[in-house]
């Protein structure tokens, strides 16, 4: 069956030989020749500000590459969202959009127990990652608590899932036959909109 998959291109360089833009033209590929239904947004082409204040925070998004990209996320079934790993998690620049787009009102609703209500639910993710280290240097050793985080504390608490991730380590090290095989692996993934 069909999906509407919208595809975050979290990269804040825009260089076009960055391997996280080469996967997301993969998943891409994959996904329109099954018959999905692709949007993709790229952060490097938006101008993301970072919010500084929690009432910031709690208004209407007014901004309107920001509110486009609210639009994609609740018409799609499936999000993928890729970005490298900087610091252990996320580039800043993904940290802001997720602020920025995810807010009270549009992704989750504060209720009186203090509890979030969910309004993203049916929707699934997948989250792909590249980096320097060995992904399972980064899963084992440090627990992999940046993608974790982001699984747990922002996608899951604004109803995304199920959620799936894709580590892509020591990409230094991967050469030309590495990277395709990692672009087919998205490809096929992008197939089965998973």
């Amino acid at each position: 069956m069909p999906r509407r998959i919208l595809i975050v291109q979290g990269h804040p360089d825009p260089d076009q030989g960055r391997l996280c833009r080469a996967l997301a033209d993969a998943y891409a590929d994959g996904a329109a020749a099954a018959g999905h239904a692709v949007e993709r947004i790229d952060l490097a082409a938006l101008d993301v500000p970072f919010l500084h204040t929690q009432d910031e925070f709690g208004q209407p998004l007014m901004l309107p590459d920001l509110v486009r990209a609210q639009q994609a996320i609740m018409a799609a079934d499936h999000l993928v969202l890729l970005f490298p790993l900087w610091l252990g998690t996320m580039p800043a620049l993904v940290k802001a959009f997720l602020e920025q787009v995810l807010r009270p009102g549009f992704a989750f609703q504060y209720q009186a127990n203090g509890l979030p209500r969910r309004l993203l639910t049916g929707k699934s993710a997948r989250v792909v990652v590249t980096m320097g280290m060995p992904a399972l240097a980064y899963r084992w050793w440090y627990g992999a608590h940046g993608v974790r985080g982001l699984e747990r504390n922002i996608l899951a608490f604004v109803g995304f899932g199920p959620i799936r991730r894709t580590l892509i380590g020591g990409i230094a090290g991967l050469g030309p036959s590495g990277g395709r095989a990692r672009c087919e692996e998205m490809r096929a993934l992008g197939r089965r909109a998973l």
